[in-house]
């Protein structure tokens, strides 16, 4: 019984913790363009050639 009096409010202050990051990356928009990366990646235009080496 004696470990869950530790355990329990470790666990709680752990989700707590992970709770408050997620909230803090949502009001910093981390999440606002899903959809950007997906359609870059397929995107050729800005797409550079690599230096050629003489």
């Amino acid at each position: 019984m004696t470990p869950l009096l530790l355990i329990i409010p470790v666990v709680l202050l752990v989700g707590l913790a992970a709770l408050a990051a997620f909230m803090w990356s949502m009001r910093n928009g981390q999440y606002d363009d899903m959809d950007g990366a997906a359609e870059r990646i397929l995107d050729d235009s800005t797409d550079k050639a690599p230096p050629k080496d003489n």
